[in-house]
């Protein structure tokens, strides 16, 4: 087995992979990963013991437990960028023996779980509501660096999405990932399911308009009119598609949980996103830990 050099796998001074300053012992095989640091302690306040409080840049990490399930929540900052430096971190702490810098013969299985906020594109998925993602679909580029064998079902919806809503593949070429069927059995009462894409950005990439025009216009509206096998597209957002599409390649089951704090078809904005927020958060974990 080929060992993996100092520059590629950082390793700090307390055996703690670089950016998470994570070691192996401090993460749990369940991983709730989230945007906003601030909101890692609104989750761990709804566990019943800490073991673990880190802090590294925008990743802080809270290991605990509810009940008898231990849980790790991380803060991952925000976009698809940062996704890729979660997850390839995440599974190094998982796959990866620190002491040879050699993948470990037998591999682990991680069950991670977005809990995020994000704009519905219907009009019928009010604010305050739940979506939890049968699939991911990336307007980012992130997957598009890596090398990987593509489903014909996922070949199928990008190319759908190209030929609806006319995208220019000049400025990205789309990918799609479903999302485990697993976890998303869990989240079935009380929960919208759908696609949910992901961008590279949250003004003009989400079809904002303050003081630059766009290369793309009406794209709101090509989006909600989008359909693929019974599929819609439910919301958007900055994570979900790199999540299910590292965490696909890599062997773990992976969903995404958003609340819907905007809805960009009615044009409304939640009138207390931080109680909606609560609220899945406590909704979500108990659908988690069953």
């Amino acid at each position: 087995m080929q060992r993996i050099a100092e520059s590629e796998l950082i390793i700090n001074n307390r055996g703690a992979i670089y950016h998470l300053d994570v070691r192996p012992d401090e993460l749990a095989d369940t991983v709730i990963v989230v945007g906003d640091p601030g909101r890692v302690e609104k989750v761990s306040n709804h566990f019943d013991k800490i073991e673990h409080r880190l802090s590294h840049r925008e990743f802080n990490t809270h290991t605990g437990y509810v009940g008898n399930k231990r849980i790790s929540v991380i803060s991952t900052g925000i976009g698809p960028d940062n996704i890729d430096i979660v997850f390839n971190e995440l599974d190094a702490l998982a796959n990866i023996d620190f002491e040879t810098r050699q993948i470990k013969e037998k591999l682990s299985k991680l069950h991670i779980v977005r809990f995020g906020t994000s704009g519905a594109l219907q009009a019928d998925i009010p604010v305050d509501s739940f979506v939890a993602s049968s699939h991911g679909l990336g307007l980012d580029n992130l997957l598009n660096f890596y090398s990987y064998k593509k489903t014909a079902d996922d070949i199928a919806m990008a190319e759908a999405f190209v030929e609806q809503t006319g995208l220019d593949t000049d400025i990205t070429r789309p990918y799609a990932f479903s999302g485990s069927e697993i976890l998303l059995n869990k989240f079935s009462n009380g929960y919208h399911k759908g696609i949910t894409v992901t961008c590279p950005g949250f003004f003009g990439p989400q079809g904002r308009v303050l003081r630059l025009g766009l290369s793309s216009p009406g794209l709101v509206d090509k989006l909600s009119h989008f359909s693929f096998n019974n599929h819609r597209i439910t919301n958007f957002e900055m994570e979900t598609s790199a999540i299910f599409g590292l965490g696909k390649l890599m062997g773990h089951e992976c969903m995404s949980i958003n609340t819907i704090i905007a809805n960009r078809v009615s044009k409304e904005f939640s009138k207390d996103s931080e109680a909606a927020v609560e609220k899945m958060i406590v909704k979500s974990l108990e659908a988690l830990i069953v």
